[in-house]
C-alpha cells in the first residue's frame, strides 16, 4: 500500500457498515479519503475518530440518486485534492419489492443507487484520472453474491437483478479499459452474508421474516447483513436472528479484500473476489 500513501480515494456510502470500514482502513494506510453519503454527520464523526492516523478523511454530502450532486462532488475533488486515484463504489440499497408485486418507486430507487449511481461515479472517476494522466488508478465495485446466483426469496429478486447488472458492468469496464490500452484496473468484491447494518431491515412482516429465517437455517442464502437485512426484513429482530445463525463476514473482512486488491502488483488485476462465510451454503 506504500504507493497509495498521500493519494486520493473516493468511497461512496462511507457513513456506516462496509463503507465506513473501508474508509477507516484506507485512512490508516495513509490515503486521503473522500467519504460521501447523504448522512454526512456520521462521516464527520469517523473523521474525528481518525485524526491521529497518517491519512485524512474528507466528508462530502452527496445523494447518489442526483447526478448533479455527483458531478459537483467530483468537481470539488478536482479543485481541492487534484483529482481521484481510487474510486470505491460501495453505496447500495435494497427494498422489499418482489418482481410480481413490488413498488415501481422502490425498483427505481434501487436502480438509481445500485446501477446508475455506480456507473456515473465510475465514468466521472475514469475521466478525471484520464484528464490528470493517472494511468495506475483503481476502480472497485462492491457487488454481492446476489449478483452471481438468485435465491428463492421474492423480497430480494429485484435487488439481485441490480447486482447481476453490476457483474455485467464489471466486464464492460474491463473491456473498455483494454480497448483504450489503459492500465487503470477494475475489481469487484462480492460478499455473502456480512454482519453490518445493511441486512437487518427488509421483509414485509414478522411472519415472512420467520419463514425466511427457517430457509436460512437450511440453505443459508448470501445476503449482506447490514442495513439491507433490516430494510428487507422490516424487523431488526429477524435480521439479527438470521445473522446470528452462524459466523457472518464482518465489514472489516471486506475492507481487507479492498486492501488486498489495491496492494496487488501493477501487472496483476484482481478481477472478482467472491466471499462467503465458511458455513454459508448458497
Amino acid at each position: 500500500m506504500e504507493r497509495w500513501v498521500g493519494r486520493v480515494a473516493l468511497v461512496t456510502g462511507a457513513s456506516v457498515g462496509i463503507g465506513a470500514a473501508i474508509t477507516r482502513a484506507l485512512v490508516k494506510h495513509g490515503m486521503k479519503v473522500v467519504g460521501c453519503a447523504r448522512n454526512v454527520q456520521q462521516i464527520e464523526s469517523i473523521r474525528d475518530e481518525l485524526k491521529a492516523e497518517k491519512g485524512q478523511l474528507i466528508p462530502i454530502k452527496c445523494d447518489l440518486t442526483k447526478e448533479e450532486e455527483i458531478l459537483a462532488m467530483f468537481k470539488q475533488i478536482q479543485k481541492d485534492l487534484g483529482g481521484v486515484d481510487v474510486c470505491i463504489n460501495n453505496a447500495g440499497l435494497s427494498h422489499c419489492a418482489p418482481l410480481l408485486s413490488g413498488s415501481t418507486a422502490d425498483w427505481k430507487n434501487m436502480l438509481d443507487v445500485n446501477v446508475l449511481g455506480l456507473c456515473i461515479c465510475t465514468r466521472e472517476a475514469f475521466q478525471q484520472m484520464q484528464k490528470n494522466k493517472v494511468d495506475d488508478g483503481h476502480i472497485i465495485l462492491i457487488n454481492s453474491m446476489s449478483g452471481h446466483r438468485v435465491i428463492p426469496n421474492a423480497a430480494g429478486h429485484f435487488y439481485s437483478a441490480t447486482k447481476f447488472a453490476v457483474s455485467g458492468i464489471l466486464e464492460g469496464i474491463r473491456n473498455e479499459l483494454q480497448e483504450l490500452n489503459s492500465h487503470i484496473r477494475v475489481t469487484a468484491i462480492s460478499p455473502g452474508m456480512a454482519k453490518t447494518e445493511f441486512e437487518i431491515r427488509n421483509m414485509k412482516s414478522k411472519e415472512e421474516g420467520e419463514r425466511i429465517y427457517a430457509e436460512y437455517k437450511s440453505v443459508s442464502p448470501g445476503l449482506v447483513a447490514t442495513e439491507f437485512q433490516q430494510r428487507m426484513h422490516k424487523s431488526p429482530e429477524i435480521g439479527k436472528k438470521i445473522c446470528s445463525h452462524f459466523k457472518c463476514l464482518e465489514a472489516e473482512d471486506l475492507a481487507d479484500a479492498v486492501i488486498y486488491a489495491l496492494s496487488a502488483p501493477a501487472h496483476v488485476q484482481v478481477h472478482d473476489i467472491l466471499m462467503r462465510p465458511t458455513e454459508q451454503k448458497s
